[in-house]
């Protein structure tokens, strides 16, 4: 049975990409949300980017990972929230 080499090194820092529509409560809420599984993280650290019409808005987010099952986790909860329209 072959063993699958891991792209990543955990712990690593990883960034996620989350995009919305623009609401003012928009980074406060994906901050919380990604601070259930990375209790280090600071919704603070987030950067913001309007769209150029100001409709949407990108959040860059770097968290701690400590290893795939958290990332997934993550990724899972992003991509269900309702104010979540693309994660990359």
């Amino acid at each position: 049975m072959k063993q699958e080499k891991e792209l990543l090194e955990f712990p690593c820092d990883f960034p996620i990409k989350v995009m919305g529509f623009a609401d003012p409560q928009f980074a406060s809420t994906i901050g919380e949300l990604v601070k259930e599984f990375d209790p280090l993280f600071n919704p603070e650290t987030i950067a913001r980017r309007p769209s150029k019409q100001g409709r949407y808005e990108a959040l860059h987010i770097v968290v701690h990972a400590t290893g795939r099952e958290q990332l997934d986790s993550i990724y899972m909860a992003l991509t269900h929230h309702p104010m979540v329209k693309v994660v990359l």
